[in-house]
């Protein structure tokens, strides 16, 4: 496959038996496959977008030393502000050539939650960014339930399957500054290849080049999305629980061309948790002679645990 498959989530909630089943099996199709979707028909309007862009440009060109004010200690980088080059892909020194800012869930009626998870951290030098940040927020939790109701569906689950499990889940929206680049770096990137933790990652701002997903005969593949598009893929944990049915691919957001450098890159993933207690063991439906269980039973918690010491932001 040599590009990103493009579907519509008005067809899935279209109340068309015909175009819901089109939907299920586009998705369904490109997720085994390449493990990537650009979709069209989501719940962020344009004004929230321009909005959420305006405020993280603002958020971004503070000083240094008021960003650092909101990095967070003993956390983990789970809410606030994480500087330039902390992180690092997963088995690489380099780190990143990014910064970027966590908000994390809205927990609704269950102190137990509240108190597993970090509180969000305002932004006091900027009184919008904080709610402009939890709309956009809520808008992506609610295109990503639907993705995920259609995807139960394909794996022949009940078509709410996720919903107890995503529901005041750990998901984490992360606006993303790339900096200008002032010198060639030393063997960095934007964001090395990787695959991400979680069940599916929606992003934002990926109209221009930069983004690349890796096909599976191992070439790598630009992916752009139209203005009114997410790109939308698939996390380590549902590759996991579908027994790598669904493709958790690698990616990466490589350097700009030199004459290029002098510019900022900015996106914007939604990457959607479970709660932690959400086993991931591989679904009965998965397996097969033909294809074996494939990983161990742990949580979600845990999983995520053991990934983020990998990645350097907790020890």
């Amino acid at each position: 496959m040599d590009r990103i498959p493009s579907v519509d989530l008005r067809d899935f909630l279209s109340g068309d038996e015909s175009r819901k089943q089109k939907f299920i099996s586009e998705i369904g199709h490109a997720y085994e496959t390449i493990g990537f979707v650009a979709l069209k028909g989501h719940f962020l309007d344009n004004e929230l977008v321009d909005n959420l862009y305006e405020q993280i440009k603002k958020f971004f060109e503070l000083p240094v030393e008021t960003k650092q004010k909101y990095e967070i200690p003993g956390i983990g980088g789970q809410r606030g502000y994480v500087s330039f080059g902390k992180e690092s892909a997963k088995g690489k020194k380099e780190g990143d050539l990014k910064e970027f800012w966590h908000f994390g869930q809205y927990v609704e009626n269950n102190p137990k939650l509240e108190e597993e998870y970090p509180e969000n951290v305002t932004v006091e030098e900027l009184p919008e960014f904080n709610d402009v940040g939890k709309q956009t927020y809520k808008m992506l939790e609610k295109t990503a339930k639907f993705v995920l109701r259609s995807l139960a569906l394909h794996l022949g689950l009940e078509e709410t399957y996720f919903d107890q499990y995503i529901f005041n889940g750990n998901s984490i929206l992360r606006p993303i500054h790339y900096p200008p680049i002032h010198e060639e770096p030393k063997g960095a990137v934007r964001a090395a290849a990787h695959g991400d933790i979680n069940l599916i990652t929606l992003l934002m701002g990926a109209h221009g080049k930069g983004l690349q997903v890796q096909n599976h005969e191992g070439e790598w593949i630009d992916a752009i999305a139209e203005p009114d598009e997410l790109m939308i893929n698939v996390g380590d944990m549902l590759s996991r629980h579908s027994n790598n049915k669904l493709k958790s691919t690698i990616h990466r957001v490589v350097n700009p061309p030199k004459e290029l450098w002098g510019t900022s890159r900015y996106s914007i993933p939604f990457f959607m948790h479970p709660i932690s207690e959400m086993k991931l063991d591989v679904l009965d439906k998965c397996i097969d002679a033909d294809n074996p269980k494939q990983f161990e039973d742990i949580t979600a918690g845990d999983f995520l645990n053991e990934r983020l010491r990998e990645l350097g932001l907790i020890k």
